[in-house]
């Protein structure tokens, strides 16, 4: 189930200020992402560079997107945030999230023609600059099937955390 991105005020930072975002994954080293740990979940590659994991914060990776480190700290109940890249011609099989107690928003950076998202029974394509809000807990996949590279900007906060 896809939510409003509207019904969550820090989604009006992400997207006013997706283009400084996506200026500091630009200057990422593809060395600094890594492979999902999990990788029954994806065929191909699905890379992470990972800045808070389960509410601990990943210095070093914090450092280098200050910009970023700021956004998502302003994020009431933040619990994960980092970069997902789904690698050309690539996929996330359908799966279920860790905990009901967050939702996850996706903040699209890197989006070619191809790619797309699927929650429950909808699927959605991601827009640059623009948020998908969604709960996790729900069966979900996505696919790139283009010949580059997805990037966004994932988010984990709390279910519980203030809306408009």
């Amino acid at each position: 189930m896809f939510l409003k991105a509207d019904d969550f005020p820090f989604t009006r930072s992400l997207t006013e200020n997706w283009e400084a975002v996506l200026g500091e994954v630009g200057m990422l080293q593809p060395r600094e992402f890594l492979d999902w740990p999990d990788r029954v979940l994806y065929e191909n590659r699905w890379e992470v560079y990972g800045m808070y994991a389960f509410g601990r914060k990943i210095e070093r990776n914090c450092e280098l997107c200050p910009t970023t480190t700021g956004l998502v700290e302003a994020i009431p109940g933040l619990t994960t945030a980092g970069f997902s890249r789904l690698r050309a011609h690539s996929r996330i099989l359908p799966h279920i999230g860790y905990s009901h107690a967050v939702l996850r928003c996706h903040l699209a950076l890197i989006v070619p023609d191809g790619c797309g998202l699927r929650v429950g029974a909808e699927a959605r394509a991601w827009i640059p600059g623009q948020c998908l809000v969604f709960d996790d807990t729900l069966e979900h996949e996505a696919w790139n099937d283009s010949d580059n590279d997805r990037t966004i900007l994932l988010v984990d906060f709390l279910k519980t955390s203030e809306r408009s």
